[in-house]
């Protein structure tokens, strides 16, 4: 059986696609483009911020660039629920799929933080 290689930073990008796509779903209404606006730059802040965190210049740096991609999911969760709940779009399969992944991604970061901060405050 073939082994497949996890890479964080394709999942971000599919994830920030998939954001994309379904901002560019959300009506033209004021509340569809307040909230498109907020979780686009949120929800594609991930895949940037990792890259950061990628050519951090410490491990302090390194522990705080993942706090803030951890934080722009959290952000990014929030808008969906609230997109679900309006309801901004007449079908939430993609948008159950993305809230998904947005709670996959926080639990993937929040252990990454944690051992990040663990292994900073080894070094020390």
């Amino acid at each position: 059986m073939a082994t497949r290689k996890y890479d964080l930073e394709d999942r971000l990008l599919r994830y920030a696609a998939a954001i994309i796509r379904l901002v560019e779903s959300l009506p033209k209404t004021r509340a569809g483009s307040h909230l498109g606006g907020q979780l686009l730059r949120s929800g594609t802040s991930p895949l940037l911020n990792h890259g950061e965190a990628q050519a951090a210049e410490s491990p302090k740096d390194f522990a705080h660039k993942l706090r803030i991609c951890l934080k722009e999911l959290r952000e990014s969760h929030r808008s969906l629920r609230l997109i679900k709940e309006v309801p901004l779009l007449k079908t939430t399969t993609h948008l159950d799929a993305l809230l998904d992944e947005t709670d996959q991604l926080i639990r993937i970061f929040v252990a990454s933080v944690k051992t990040a901060e663990k292994n900073r405050d080894a070094a020390t």
